[in-house]
This record gives structure tokens, C-alpha cells and sequence, in this order.
């Protein structure tokens, strides 16, 4: 298991530090939502802010494109210091091209679905990436309540890529119901609340436990 904490939930103003207590605590990816308030109904930080944080951490830079037209800015993310980059199908007019453009600089390439969407819609690129993010909650906002429907995306995953396949699921993850995603096949876990809410280095050890 890779836990990931999103900084979506963390406080900005002492952002360094929150992230240097993650990642002393077992933390090994920083999950950074990036959305435009288009694609997604709110809007959060960008390319200064990856950059400014780079410097402090040597993580896992997971980066998540809640945006449209993601492919216009792929390059941009990973000059800021992206490691992985995960688009939505739902806002790809060309899927493989952003795939592509991520492979193409030598970074993890990672797809992802809305919880509505079926997995057939990124079927055909599932051996092109190196990570499938499931949402278990409607992205934009954190705080939700992770939807159990989508465990049966996660199983298939799982059974149809083998052991090796990275599957991350974000949405309302929690120390009370980390194992439900788990026991349904994913390995990489998001959390934003559940981590920057209270005592990090608690928290992270509770959700690694």
C-alpha cells in the first residue's frame, strides 16, 4: 500500500511543514488535485505552487488533472516538478496523446474516471498507463463520503491487470474504511481530510497501520 495524502485538505500556510510530517510519518506520494473550475465545479493551485513545494520534498509527486484539455498543459506540470500525471477521461478529446506526452518525459502516466463512468470508456488504454485512478466521490470538493459502488471498477481492475498494476482510488477515504478499498484491490490511497485534519503523523500511521 502507497499512501498518498492530498494537500487539497492541508493548511497553505504552513504547507512545507505539514508535508515534512507526512512524509516522516510513512507517507511516500503527495497527491496534488489540480482542478480549473471548469472540468470541475471549484478550483485550487497550479504550477507555482508544485514548484515552490518541490524544493522542500523529495515524495512522490502524484499530480492530478481535474481540468480540460489536459494535454495543453502536461509539459508545464512535470517543468514544475510532477513525477506522475493522471488526466480524467471524462476531458481528453485524445487520450493516447496525453499519454504519450507523459511517457515522453519519462513519467508515470495515470488515467482516471468519475464515479459514473464505466470502465470500459479507459479499457483500451489500461496497458498504455501505469496507474488507473478510480474516484470514489464526485470530483472537486474534498470531504465526501466514498461511494461503495465503486468497488466492482476496482475488482475488475485489478483482476483484469494483474498484481503489478497501480490502482489509486480518492474520495472519502478514511481509517475506518481504508480496507474496503484495499480488500477490493487498490494499492495507492488518497487522503486529504482524514490526514491534514488533525495530528498528521497519527493519522498517517493510523491509515498505514
Amino acid at each position: 500500500m502507497i499512501l498518498a495524502p492530498s494537500i487539497l485538505a492541508a493548511d497553505f500556510g504552513i504547507l512545507a511543514e505539514q508535508i515534512k510530517k507526512a512524509e516522516s510519518s510513512g507517507a511516500e506520494w503527495l497527491h496534488i488535485d489540480v482542478m480549473d473550475g471548469h472540468f470541475v465545479p471549484n478550483m485550487s493551485f497550479a504550477m507555482p505552487v508544485i514548484k515552490s513545494i518541490r524544493k522542500y520534498t523529495d515524495m512522490f509527486f502524484d499530480v492530478h488533472l481535474m481540468i480540460t484539455e489536459p494535454e495543453r498543459y502536461i509539459d508545464a506540470f512535470i517543468d514544475s516538478g510532477a513525477d506522475g500525471i493522471t488526466f480524467h477521461i471524462e476531458a481528453a478529446e485524445n487520450p493516447s496523446r496525453c499519454i504519450e506526452l507523459i511517457k515522453s518525459r519519462g513519467k508515470r502516466a495515470g488515467i482516471s474516471i468519475k464515479p459514473a463512468t464505466p470502465v470500459s470508456e479507459i479499457e483500451e488504454y489500461l496497458d498504455k498507463v501505469d496507474m488507473v485512478l478510480v474516484m470514489s466521490v464526485e470530483p472537486g470538493y474534498g470531504g465526501q463520503t466514498y461511494m461503495n459502488g465503486v468497488n466492482d471498477k476496482i475488482r475488475y481492475i485489478r483482476e483484469k491487470m494483474g498484481g503489478g498494476f497501480d490502482i489509486e482510488v480518492d474520495g472519502g477515504i478514511t481509517a475506518d474504511n481504508i480496507d474496503t478499498a484495499l480488500n477490493a484491490g487498490a494499492n495507492v490511497i488518497v487522503a486529504g481530510t482524514a490526514v491534514f485534519s488533525g495530528d498528521i503523523e497519527e493519522s498517517v500511521k493510523k491509515l498505514l497501520r
